[in-house]
């Protein structure tokens, strides 16, 4: 489906001329996404700028995590030279510090990542300030920022928890005035003991994966059992991963994504999805399963063939899911029963049974929720009551398996172009494209590569998150 105003956006003399003319038009940036597969040099002759007051018990950690990716690393003070000097000589990227009076003559730089985790009182936020308010007009377009900071529910005083919950405040109305430049602001909230997680997630934030996720948290725990392997590139290799929904939209978007990383995939969908399901398996070597997960023996033939044909399964993404809309007055049972039971009870009765012996330990299940279930939607009261129940379902599983290793998030997509949206009205698909701190709306394979990041062993020290892939949607938390 083709967004004409970010066509426009992308002509340097329509931008002008609307620019000039003060039209009430936004002018979106094109986002960068992956062109590919993950490579370990992801951050190759970039310029990161890392600050902190001080060093904390994550400096040596991202310092060899930044270096490693390829990055040129600027830092702001003397006092963390120390932490970048072995990675920097590991991996020929010799760090220099970059002063607050030296910002307006600095070059360019693709990334600002600031470790706030040693904030312990209010009066230390300053420091966003001082450096987002100097350093900032350096970002490229397609930039990043992170802030990494200590959750506001491990503080240990009043200061503490004021401090450390205005991270999220900050990050998410930083996110709005900076969309425009299709740069991105995301925080990353770490557990003291869960550091040496921070790998994964931090990477996903910097890369070009991350390109319709912004204004969002994400917690970083040590609750999920882990031996501490973060294979990249390719991290699913020798992976068997399962997709619902996967004959068209994000469903395939994702079996591909998957499949690019290493995983071997097998797409499930409706029997009468059989031709363009069996068109996305043979493209990426996956295998088929044809099913509804309606029918209730659906559960139990998903969890024998996977254990009879690859030794069961690794990774579960549950994306299958319709709508039938309409307000509650004029609501039929049908379309109540048949959106409850696709989008949630099938959920819950697969997962059930694939954790009697399919399911692997250690591994991932990710499932799809969405904005409509965060903020609601008017007319989508059997929807919006589904994809709640997902995150209900996440949230609660996650604490539950976590003795096993295996991680349980969802992905919440805001507008997506898909089928879907296409059908909507002109006036409510342009005002749901727009509503956004990017100012468009996202691909499928913006979703996708968020399902993929939480399916990679690195990411651990994710369980129990609901990350929102919208763009920085104004509607919703």
């Amino acid at each position: 489906m083709t967004d004409t105003i970010l066509e426009l956006s992308q002509n340097p003399l329509a931008r002008s001329l609307i620019s000039k003319a003060k039209l009430p038009i936004p002018m979106p940036e094109k986002l960068e996404r992956p062109k590919g597969a993950a490579v370990e040099r992801y951050l190759d002759d970039k310029r990161v700028l890392y600050a902190g007051s001080g060093t904390s018990k994550l400096t040596s950690i991202i310092a060899r995590s930044l270096t490693k990716a390829g990055s040129m690393p600027l830092l702001t003070s003397e006092a963390l030279r120390d932490a970048f000097a072995g990675p920097s000589e590991a991996y020929g990227r010799h760090s220099r510090v970059v002063a607050l009076d030296e910002a307006e003559s600095m070059e360019h730089v693709h990334a600002i990542v600031l470790d706030a985790s040693t904030l312990n009182h209010s009066s230390e936020l300053k420091v966003l300030y001082d450096v987002f308010h100097g350093y900032m007009r350096a970002l490229d377009h397609n930039g990043r920022c992170v802030v990494i900071g200590r959750s506001p529910e491990s503080a240990r005083t009043l200061g503490q928890a004021s401090a450390r919950a205005a991270l999220e405040g900050f990050t998410r109305s930083l996110a709005k005035e900076i969309g425009g430049k299709a740069v991105t602001a995301n925080l990353l909230y770490v557990d003291d003991g869960a550091e040496d997680r921070v790998n994964a997630p931090l990477r996903f934030l910097l890369s070009a994966a991350s390109a319709f996720v912004t204004a969002q948290p994400l917690r970083v725990t040590a609750k999920a059992v882990w031996e501490g392997e973060d294979p990249f590139p390719q991290p699913l290799a020798g992976k068997v991963a399962l997709v619902t929904g996967a004959a068209r939209g994000i469903g395939e978007a994702t079996a591909r994504a998957l499949a690019a990383e290493g995983a071997h995939v097998v797409c499930l969908d409706r029997p009468e999805d059989d031709g363009p399901l069996s068109e996305v398996a043979t493209a990426i070597g996956g295998s088929t399963l044809l099913c509804n997960v309606l029918d209730e023996d659906a559960p139990r033939r998903i969890s024998q063939y996977l254990i009879e044909t690859h030794g069961g399964v690794d990774i579960v993404v549950h994306n299958a899911g319709i709508t039938r809309d309409r307000t509650l007055a004029r609501m039929d049972e049908g379309r109540w029963n048949m959106v409850l039971g696709i989008n949630l009870d099938a959920i819950l009765k697969i997962t059930e049974t694939l954790l009697d012996g399919a399911l692997h330990d250690g591994g991932r299940i990710i499932s799809l929720s969405s904005i409509g279930g965060i903020a609601g939607n008017m007319g989508q009261t059997n929807y919006g009551a589904s994809k709640a129940g997902v995150i209900g379902f996440t949230r609660f599983l996650a604490s539950q398996l976590a003795s096993r290793g295996i991680t349980v998030n969802a992905v919440a997509p805001g507008f997506i172009e898909t089928r879907m949206t296409a059908e909507m009205p002109v006036v409510v698909r342009e005002v749901g494209r727009r509503l956004a701190a990017l100012g468009q709306g996202g691909q499928p394979e913006d979703v996708a590569q968020a399902i993929t990041f939480f399916a990679a062993p690195g990411a651990a020290g994710l369980t129990g998150n609901v990350l929102r892939v919208c763009g920085g949607a104004l509607i919703g938390a």
